[in-house]
């Protein structure tokens, strides 16, 4: 037995009442990039079922240039595949989500963001900006550095967001904006 055994017991009684879903836009038309933290997941958040929302997870909810291009690809292939059965040519909203008590805020601390590049083999400089200390700010900072992106498709809003641990709310840090470019 391993501790993968009771989530795949979990897993069989999914199955037995499962319908797949058809290819097609996802029903929230929203794409959610968060942290990987256990305590934040969108599902339960936002009352999600399977498709009706992609979701991109990382150390921090941090807009990466790999999260940029993860979603400059989803861009293309809706618009490849669903361009036409959108309501008013736009594609979909990048919802942006951090929380408080991140586990990379410990990253602002010199003495463990050394110990976690010596772990890692990630530069001190790359942990450093990873770090969410203040997840207002921080979600800010990438909602802008999404919109400011070439690659993101002028049919793709950002907005930001903020989950509080303690009380399980989202509150809305920055509405949905579409890019300049």
């Amino acid at each position: 037995m391993t501790r993968m055994t009771p989530l795949l017991e979990r897993n069989e009684q999914f199955a037995r009442t499962y319908t797949p879903v058809p290819l097609g836009p996802p029903a929230a038309q929203v794409l959610i990039v968060t942290c990987l933290d256990h305590r934040v997941d969108p599902a339960i958040l936002f009352g999600l079922r399977l498709g009706d929302a992609p979701v991109i997870r990382n150390a921090g909810g941090r807009v990466t240039q790999a999260v940029i291009e993860d979603i400059a690809y989803i861009g293309f292939l809706a618009e490849q595949l669903f361009g036409g059965q959108l309501e008013d040519d736009r594609l979909f909203e990048v919802a942006v989500l951090h929380h408080t008590q991140c586990g990379t805020g410990l990253l602002a601390d010199p003495g463990f963001r050394r110990q976690a590049a010596e772990a890692t083999g990630r530069p001190e400089a790359a942990l450093e900006a990873s770090a969410v200390t203040d997840p207002s700010i921080t979600v800010k900072a990438d909602v802008e550095r999404l919109l400011a992106s070439p690659l993101l498709s002028p049919k793709v809003s950002v907005s930001g967001h903020v989950y509080d641990i303690d009380t399980g709310r989202v509150t809305t840090a920055l509405d949905a904006q579409y890019p300049l470019h």
